[in-house]
């Protein structure tokens, strides 16, 4: 018998911040590692004490590379973690790359705050610096997927595909004859550049995401949607931006764009991809071709038809271009990056329009322009929102109610509890409530901090 301790430390009751540590007699285990974000409530979270020692954590594992899976680990370096990161080899290829990206992001804003005056704070700290990141890519240690692996004489994990963004896997987590089984981000089926996610066949403990467990994605078509926003931005000689998470959404997007133009489609607008996180995103699907369906041949065409920008300079000569056009740029739910510079510059123009592409969290810009706020602030000041904003579900990377349902469907075995993460509380509530009525599971919704002790 032992006793196994399970710490709920982010995405509880929340989509951000995942973190989930694991007390064993044998090892410390922590499950993604991730920043919380959304409101500022969520947001302070990440400047507060880590409830745990961080020098008593053995390992980490990944399911995939989002801020809000791993945004937290130079933090965690940085309070003492001495062990190993884990993922699969494209996990950590996107997450060093969304933690330099992050982490110059800190650096700009805390640094123009204290240009500008308009922190709290005096002087304006950066979350985590490049350095710190660099300090952090010396714990990574890649490992492949279906293939266990030994962390102690009684715990053992793998990765298992899990589509969602590349590299993406669920975890499942062995430990003294118990499987533990960590969804993280459970992609979809039908996803345009990723294989369908495999499913567990066992879970004797199942930890299951819940970000759309209250909704299924509508059955919009896509294709005329963006048509039918790119005639109309000709037709107003304006510009339709497009906020895009840098890891999958963007490159799907200019897959979509590139295939309309094959089709005769849509004419020939400039698409402008100002996303430098972006653009090294794709390198990664250059370098990981057997983990998507994307034939390479299309990945360079696609590349070839849009327009990169690779620097701040371009960036005012693409707003500055009086021509009819399309931008993707970062961030998703336009919490920081690039489109911040277009929004500020566009977003009080009749002539702009704003397609939402995602999920957008509570507390975010992107949430605030979706519920039709009148006006934004950006870098300090209010702009009016004269744009026509859009909003696109079904291009969510995330598996909605009926496909989660269909993701446990393989399960043998009735989970002795399943514990609903990483959703709001109404997606959770609903989830869990058609979680017992369909499947007769017992089920618990975990609070912030909560400790779930576990006899096995």
């Amino acid at each position: 018998m032992s006793l196994v301790k399970i710490h709920f430390l982010g995405a509880a009751r929340t989509v951000t911040g995942s973190k989930f540590y694991i007390e064993t007699p044998q090892k410390n285990i922590l499950i993604d590692c991730g920043m919380f974000q959304g409101i500022k409530e969520l947001r302070e979270l990440n400047w507060k004490e880590f409830p745990v020692d961080a020098s008593a954590i053995d390992t980490v594992l990944l399911t995939h590379g989002h801020l809000d899976h791993t945004g937290y680990l130079p933090r965690l370096v940085k309070q003492g973690f001495r062990g190993t990161i884990i993922g699969t080899a494209p996990t950590l290829a996107i997450t060093e790359i969304i933690l330099r990206d992050s982490a110059k992001i800190h650096e700009e804003e805390a640094d123009k705050a204290n240009k500008e005056g308009y922190s709290k704070h005096n002087p304006a700290l950066p979350f985590y610096t490049i350095k710190d990141v660099e300090k952090t890519l010396q714990y990574f240690k890649a490992k492949e997927k279906d293939d266990w692996i030994s962390l102690s004489d009684d715990i053992e994990y793998r990765f298992r595909y899990n589509g969602h963004i590349i590299g993406a896997c669920f975890i499942e987590l062995n430990l003294f004859g118990k499987t533990l089984v960590f969804s993280g981000d459970v992609g979809r089926p039908d996803d345009l550049l990723l294989r369908p996610p495999q499913k567990p066949d066992w879970a004797d403990f199942l930890f299951i995401e819940s970000t759309y467990g209250n909704k299924l994605h509508p059955n919009q078509n896509v294709e005329e949607k963006l048509i039918e926003l790119i005639n109309e931005t000709l037709y107003k000689r304006g510009t339709l931006i497009i906020p895009s998470f840098a890891v999958e959404r963007l490159q799907t997007l200019m897959y979509l764009l590139w295939k309309l133009y094959q089709k005769n489609r849509i004419p020939d607008i400039p698409i402008f991809i100002d996303s430098p996180m972006g653009n090294n995103v794709l390198s990664v699907f250059e370098q990981f071709p057997d983990w998507h369906k994307l034939p390479m041949k299309d990945y360079y065409a696609l590349c070839n038809h849009i327009n990169i920008v690779t620097s701040y300079k371009e960036t005012w000569e693409v707003i500055d271009n009086p021509r009819p056009k399309i931008v993707i740029a970062g961030s998703g739910m336009v919490t920081g990056g690039r489109v911040l510079t277009y929004l500020k510059q566009l977003v009080d123009i009749t002539t702009t329009s704003v397609l939402l592409v995602g999920y957008q969290a509570e507390g975010t810009r992107g949430r605030q322009l979706q519920d039709g706020v009148h006006e934004i602030k950006l870098y300090g000041k209010y702009y009016p929102v004269k744009a026509q904003i859009h909003h696109i579900e079904s291009l969510s990377a995330h598996a909605d109610q009926y496909e989660l349902l269909d993701w446990v469907s393989k399960i043998k075995n009735i989970p002795e509890k399943v514990f609903l993460i990483h959703g709001e509380p109404c997606a959770s509530e609903a989830f869990n409530i058609k979680l017992r009525d369909t499947l007769n599971w017992k089920t618990h919704i975990p609070k912030l901090n909560e400790v779930q002790e576990i006899i096995i």
